[in-house]
């Protein structure tokens, strides 16, 4: 028995975590098709007709809408015993890679954005320690581990308001990465030594300097609120400096650190261009699009006649028209032959 399926414009990725022949976890699957997710290769995920596909169209035609693996777990699976008699090839015919937007339902925030008026008068930037905390940023990296070591007084100030200290923050964050050695080395050793979870040193040995300033912060607090500065409007309620990172890998968040000093709420994501860009050796910069694709599909049964009339039977009777193939493709069954 040959059972042929033309389909039109199949979506071959998929914006969902884990598999869909299994149960869904408790939260359900894990929406990866972000911008962000997508800068990890592992998240652009690539699909092809496998025979979980076929499987579920042949279930599909004959009138069973439950999942798969649902369908494989229940006794009375009508194609036990015929799975390993079913082969197929996927003729396809046209291919095409396009650039596509993708909703996004699960109300992320956006990584570098705000909303509202900005609130420069808050006591973190216009208190008697103010100038000495935000000093830290005016360092250059060779002063900073100096301070780190030393404990120094700082000289250096820093226009106070959060637009120019988040503008500072990202321009540090550009600098490149330096080498653990001598003062350096010193420094981060001292680091540790008051916050023993954070990781300094990358994959290299290196240093990013954005780290050290981060945790310079932190420290700075700690030596103002030694000399008797009242830093209380400095930390959130659970401690820390708000977007201000100082865990296992210390950075800054743009969105958290400006929902303190701005009137609105985080700017909500709805959506985000499917592509990924990659460097591929030989090549350069290359960028990876959703592939759509159009063609037909063999199903091959090889199985007696009798039984082949009583699919063919139970199909005509579900009367199913036509059909998904994977994300959004149009499918239906284009002849069948005994």
């Amino acid at each position: 028995m040959q059972i042929t399926i033309e389909y039109e414009s199949s979506w071959r990725n998929s914006f969902l975590d884990e598999s869909n022949n299994e149960a869904l976890p408790k939260k359900g699957r894990k929406f990866i098709g972000s911008m962000t997710s997508l800068k990890q290769g592992e998240n652009f995920i690539q699909r092809k007709i496998t025979l979980n596909t076929v499987m579920g169209i042949l279930n599909r035609l004959i009138g069973d809408q439950r999942k798969l693996y649902q369908a494989r777990n229940h006794p009375d699976y009508y194609f036990a015993d015929i799975e390993p008699l079913i082969s197929f090839e996927d003729k396809q015919e046209v291919s095409n890679n396009e650039i596509v937007y993708i909703r996004n339902m699960t109300g992320s925030t956006d990584q570098n954005a705000f909303t509202g008026a900005i609130k420069n008068d808050d006591l973190m930037f216009s208190s008697d320690y103010s100038a000495e905390f935000w000093g830290v940023l005016a360092l250059d990296f060779t002063e900073l581990c100096d301070f780190i070591i030393d404990k120094s007084l700082i000289t250096k100030t820093i226009q106070a308001d959060p637009l120019s200290i988040i503008g500072r923050l990202e321009v540090l964050n550009k600098e490149k990465s330096v080498a653990n050695e001598g003062r350096i080395s010193e420094a981060r050793a001292i680091l540790n030594q008051h916050y023993p979870k954070a990781e300094y040193l990358d994959s290299k040995d290196n240093i990013k300097p954005i780290m050290f300033y981060c945790s310079a912060l932190y420290l700075q607090l700690q030596l103002l609120d030694e000399r008797g500065f009242d830093i209380s409007s400095a930390k959130s309620t659970t401690g820390c400096i708000s977007g201000i990172n100082n865990a296992r890998k210390p950075g800054f968040t743009t969105k958290d650190f400006m929902y303190k000093f701005t009137t609105g709420t985080k700017k909500t994501i709805w959506g985000n261009p499917y592509i990924r860009k990659e460097f591929i050796k030989g090549e350069g910069e290359t960028t990876l699009r959703l592939t759509k694709a159009s063609g037909k599909i063999e199903i091959n049964l090889d199985i007696d006649k009798d039984k082949a009339r009583e699919i063919e039977t139970m199909i005509e009777n579900a009367g199913v028209s036509s059909f998904y193939l994977g994300k959004k493709g149009l499918a239906y069954v284009d002849s069948i032959r005994l």
